[in-house]
């Protein structure tokens, strides 16, 4: 026995058919490429003083960071640094905001964050030269910035711990920038030093002074470098690298590479 449809009703089951499976792919949830839910989260807030060259320097760090999984939220504004709870949701904290001005409300969003477990990292005047004027966010730094005698120079950057994850593997390395004289914490551990000659301030020769450290301040990790007074210093791979490993550690992702 054979059963024959009448052309109409064929078709309309057909275009039945074809709106049932239109219904049900639309139900479906899209595929994006968004961040998966426990990605590691950053925010970069740079600003200040123009000459440090802070967003081509945010350009070079930025995108890195993304491509080790990070979800970056970019800012040039210390009002991020307003909404504290949000700030506590963070990972890590790069601060690249050079001879500037922070209001008590900012600054305390801030403190509260990094002594909370958030990590912070900067480099050159974004982090030791940002607010001269406030102590307590120089006691969670580790150091500020005081001179830099002879100003662009040539120099020599010296690794003294090797074992450390974020100096392990580098060597000694020459650089042609700024040259840091900095007021620095005892508490600082000292990954890599440089020594000055006393040929632009003689009473200072010989001193040997930190150019990369790591410290805590509260539950948070401190990482930071005086390397960096405009962007073309990170085209040094060791200088470029010691920032990168450092906003790592700072983040606790460091021990996971």
């Amino acid at each position: 026995m054979s059963l024959s449809l009448n052309p109409r009703i064929l078709k309309l089951l057909t275009l039945m058919s074809a709106a049932l499976l239109a219904w049900t792919l639309a139900a479906l949830p899209l595929h994006t490429e968004s961040p998966a839910p426990n990605a590691r989260k950053a925010l970069v807030v740079w600003g200040g003083w123009e000459g440090h060259e802070p967003k081509q320097c945010v350009d070079i760090f930025a995108p890195w960071l993304e491509r080790q999984g990070f979800e970056v939220d970019i800012s040039n504004s210390l009002d991020s640094y307003l909404d504290t709870e949000k700030l506590k949701q963070l990972d890590l904290i790069v601060q690249v905001f050079t001879m500037a001005q922070i209001t008590r409300e900012q600054e305390q969003g801030l403190l509260e964050a990094v002594k909370s477990g958030v990590g912070l990292a900067g480099w050159h005047g974004g982090l030791a030269d940002s607010f001269r004027n406030n102590t307590e966010y120089q006691f969670m730094v580790g150091g500020q910035w005081v001179a830099h005698p002879g100003g662009i120079i040539d120099y020599e950057v010296n690794i003294t711990d090797h074992e450390d994850p974020i100096t392990r593997g580098l060597t000694d390395f020459k650089m042609h920038s700024e040259q840091y004289y900095l007021h620095v914490d005892p508490l600082n551990e000292v990954l890599a030093t440089m020594t000055f000659s006393g040929r632009h301030a003689p009473w200072i020769d010989g001193v040997v002074m930190p150019v990369v450290w790591k410290k805590m301040y509260g539950k948070g990790r401190v990482f930071y470098t005086s390397l960096g007074h405009v962007a073309k210093d990170f085209d040094v791979p060791q200088a470029r690298e010691i920032v990168q490993r450092g906003m790592l550690w700072a983040a606790h992702a460091l021990e996971d590479r």
